[in-house]
């Protein structure tokens, strides 16, 4: 593998964090909350959902009322189909704003697939999409909580506000409305104003806690918006679905071929090239035999070193295909001739009462393998560990070495390769290797039973 241990991170020291991105405040978040930039944008967003969700409800009843009232005629069909378009581009318009105001990205559904070209058609994927008819849901349910979280973020905003600067404007009740303040309590009998130093500057403190929690309630307000724009306006679950299997399909298939690309250009430039050489070497070594024996015996006697070493070339081949002590003896007895040549002592546990489908077998040794070959080859380690095991239905391979340490799947590098490989059977690769070390390099690979083959 192309990655080295050595390589560091770059984060602060005890941060956990980029040195350059880590900030600090003064302030703790609770007293930062009310006038930081992501309160005023989720206000905004719950202020402008009320006039955007009053015209989308409005469409979409109106255009769903009209095109079922007509599906008696054929002009039903179109005006529904036009509803659920138009339901499609507001529910684009409102992750847009989304993504601006909530900071929420959240990916574009799943585009219409029409078997061919033509209007019919088109109708025909609006209304088969259930991208549509989510986006018709999200316009229905949307118009009810807008309007309570309108009212419930509206008052409490102006009501946190208004008592907290209450001492600012209290001359106006006396100048202007010929009462002493805010009226706290009144009857038949008696008034009670909000008037003297001390009322005052207990409504200024009450007007801070709810300025203070203000933002909190808007930002859980906010949530369910969140909720509903990535539940109702994104990608199925099975559509995402659909889409990491063809992204895993198209990571196997590349893998498969640089594979055989692999195995050709060693049997091309190694044993194929040795086999030809002893062929040629053969023919001068009969050409030689009547007139000059030593010679001959000399070329076959070299022929036959030849031979051993495009013996054991074919051997590593077919090691590096799928090698024959996998497929008799399991996982432990391959693991512990993979950690045999390890140029460090390698210790290995398998604890496995079964043994796993050959496909996922493979997979673990040649993880193993490979995590191998980068302690021989990187960690400058003098020690390593691998244990196997399975927990529920999950089989699990950890590699732990005591050398440098460093080791990042982010970088491009064979780590990263064998993360996308392990990916494409929903296996998990995940790295733990501070500078200085040490490394441990767990992997998480779906259980199926020797009974699948």
């Amino acid at each position: 593998m192309a990655t080295e241990y050595g390589q560091g991170y770059g984060l602060d020291s005890g941060s956990g964090f980029p040195a350059s991105t880590e900030r600090r405040h003064r302030l703790p978040a609770a007293l930062r909350a009310p006038v930081e930039g992501r309160t005023w944008r989720e206000l905004a967003h719950v202020l402008l959902s009320l006039p955007i969700s009053i015209l989308l409800f409005t469409y979409a009843v109106t255009m769903v009322s009209l095109g079922v009232g007509l599906l008696v005629t054929f002009l039903g069909i179109p005006v529904l189909a036009a509803a659920l378009a138009g339901c499609r581009g507001f529910g684009a318009l409102e992750r847009m704003r989304a993504r601006g105001l909530l900071g929420l990205e959240v990916a574009e559904p799943e585009p219409l697939r029409m078997k061919k070209p033509g209007v019919m058609a088109w109708m025909g994927a609006v209304l088969k999409s259930g991208v549509s008819w989510r986006a018709l849901l999200y316009a229905v349910l949307h118009l009810p909580w807008a309007v309570f979280s309108f009212v419930v973020s509206v008052n409490v905003w102006a009501l946190g506000w208004g008592l907290l600067t209450y001492p600012l404007w209290f001359w106006v009740f006396p100048m202007y409305a010929g009462q002493d303040g805010v009226q706290l309590y009144g009857d038949e009998t008696h008034r009670v104003y909000l008037d003297n130093p001390f009322e005052i500057t207990v409504t200024a403190l009450v007007g801070l806690l709810f300025t203070i929690a203000t933002p909190w309630i808007v930002r859980a307000l906010t949530m369910v918006d969140r909720l509903l724009v990535h539940g109702l306006l994104g990608p199925s679950r099975l559509a995402s679905r659909v889409v990491e299997l063809e992204s895993d399909r198209g990571v196997v298939v590349d893998t498969a071929a640089a594979d055989l690309r692999r195995i050709e250009r060693d049997l091309h430039d190694g044993a194929q090239a040795r086999l030809v050489a002893l062929a040629m070497d053969l023919g001068l070594a009969k050409e030689k035999l009547q007139e000059d024996p030593e010679a001959a015996v000399r070329m076959v006697d070299e022929a036959h070193g030849e031979v051993k070493t495009a013996l054991q070339e074919l051997r590593d081949l077919a090691r590096g295909i799928h090698p024959a002590v996998l497929t008799d003896r399991g996982l432990d007895a391959a693991l512990s001739a993979v950690a045999s040549r390890c140029t460090v002592p390698v210790q290995v546990e398998v604890d496995l009462a079964e043994r796993p489908a050959p496909a996922i077998e493979g997979i673990a040794y040649f993880t193993v393998s490979e995590l191998l070959q980068n302690v021989s080859k990187h960690a400058r380690a003098t020690w390593a560990g691998v244990e196997v095991w399975r927990t529920e239905n999950r089989l699990m391979l950890q590699v732990v070495d005591n050398g440098v340490g460093g080791a990042d799947t982010s970088q491009g590098s064979g780590l990263a390769g064998l993360a996308e490989r392990l990916d494409a059977v929903d296996g998990i690769l995940v790295v733990d290797s501070p500078a200085g070390g040490p490394t441990r390099v767990t992997a998480e690979l779906p259980w199926r039973g020797e009974h699948v083959r």
